[in-house]
């Protein structure tokens, strides 16, 4: 007699995401440990309804931009027995910040998770505990397996000359997780530590957070959704800084205002900023026809390095 297969059910969860003072944070539940998720119910008019549903009755902070992520349906994701299998269907938003409430909601910077992630500092290096420690992996590997290893370490965390690209946001931290140097691998037979710095999420969200975190990466460079995470007006400056927040990256002040002139993504209002100390800067807000093209394709935003 076949065994009965463990019971399904599916449940919705949000990466939303906003920048406030160049810092790119996460909308987290439980004391920062879990991303906002309810089950999808019959009564929702459909996942993404299902989805606000959830996210404002937990934070009472209402969506904006929303698009769908990914769906998770590995087996062991969640901490507790097995004998529900849970399929996670993820959505990335975008907003600005706000208030909220209720289930410990609160805002929390997405580098206290992946601090490996925040390059903007022109100094900044893998922890050398977490580059020893994967050293220490690779030799660990049969023979046939090390080269493989050590490639695959270097290409994600730029070592041994390599570049560093943005985007393996995933990638670094399955392979942290493969590795046994985060501590949501100890539910599947991972080492005991040390641990790579950054605070561990329950279930898999920590792993879901950091596939919103490349989506959003890698979708800066062609379409203009950071306008979605900015004000009504701002100066270039600010721009430029929310951008290098969500890339983990500093760039070249004139070639990218040089580029952003080319795209013509932005126009002048009029008015100066009177925030910030020393000389008035222009204020400037997103063309109209950049606004009313954001659901397709559009002008790349980009990321020129410095």
């Amino acid at each position: 007699m076949t065994p009965a297969s463990p019971p399904l059910a599916a449940d919705l969860v949000a990466v939303l995401v906003a920048v406030t003072d160049s810092e790119p944070l996460v909308l987290t539940t439980h004391d920062g440990r879990m991303l906002p998720s309810g089950p999808f119910e019959s009564g929702h008019r459909s996942l993404q309804a299902g989805l606000r549903a959830w996210v404002e009755e937990q934070t009472h902070h209402p969506l904006g931009y929303v698009e769908q992520l990914y769906t998770f349906a590995d087996r062991g994701r969640t901490e507790e027995s097995e004998e529900q299998r849970v399929i996670s269907i993820s959505y990335l938003a975008l907003t600005r910040q706000g208030p909220v409430s209720g289930a410990d909601a609160a805002w929390r910077g997405w580098y206290r998770y992946f601090p490996w992630e925040d390059r903007r500092d022109a100094a900044a290096q893998l922890d050398p505990s977490v580059a020893s420690a994967l050293r220490a992996w690779i030799a660990k590997a049969p023979a046939a397996q090390r080269r493989a290893r050590a490639q695959r370490v270097d290409v994600c965390f730029g070592l041994d000359g390599r570049p560093w690209n943005e985007e393996l946001v995933l990638q670094r931290y399955e392979l942290l997780f493969e590795s046994g140097l985060v501590p949501e691998a100890a539910r599947r037979g991972g080492g005991p530590g040390p641990y790579a710095p950054g605070e561990p999420m329950r279930h898999d969200h920590r792993r879901i957070l950091a596939t919103g975190i490349a989506r959003l990466r890698a979708k800066i460079k062609y379409r203009p959704v950071v306008f979605e995470l900015m004000p009504a007006s701002f100066t270039l400056l600010q721009l430029q800084q929310a951008v290098e927040a969500l890339a983990g990256r500093s760039l070249h002040k004139q070639n990218f205002r040089r580029l952003i002139e080319q795209q013509a993504l932005v126009e002048e209002t009029g008015a100066l900023s009177t925030e910030m100390a020393g000389r008035p800067a222009k204020l400037f807000r997103f063309r109209g026809d950049v606004l009313l093209e954001r659901a397709w394709a559009g002008s790349k935003l980009p990321l020129a390095r410095g």
